[in-house]
């Protein structure tokens, strides 16, 4: 597997870590729906939570890994929250996160993780 790969599955498995220390039950990894993708599908008895993870080994001209949730990926994200919705009738209010994560590109240890809760 591509060191890029391993990267991105450490990243989505800390932070399926993160929502379930905080009393969220992961529904969803890796949810696709037609060219519509979501990291992680997570909910509690009154939210459902569409996380955008950002994994990186180093910061490129300062910017943190979930600074690069641009305005082009939050619609992507909305849109499949929409289909999402849609498709499985789910009440619950909705709410978008983002969980940026910094690891050692050796040895993989977490150096730094963020977690922006309902961050648009």
């Amino acid at each position: 597997m591509a060191e890029h790969n391993i990267v991105g599955q450490i990243g989505e498995e800390i932070a399926c870590q993160i929502m379930r220390k905080k009393g969220f039950r992961i529904i969803e990894t890796n949810w696709r729906f037609g060219h519509l993708e979501m990291d992680i599908i997570a909910a509690n008895r009154k939210t459902i939570a569409f996380v955008e993870v950002k994994t990186r080994t180093s910061t490129f001209g300062d910017k943190r890994p979930e600074e690069y949730v641009d305005q082009l990926k939050q619609r992507r994200m909305a849109a499949a929250a929409n289909a999402y919705i849609k498709n499985n009738q789910i009440e619950l209010k909705p709410r978008f996160d983002i969980i940026g994560i910094l690891i050692n590109p050796e040895t993989h240890e977490i150096v730094e993780q963020t977690h922006l809760e309902d961050a648009f």
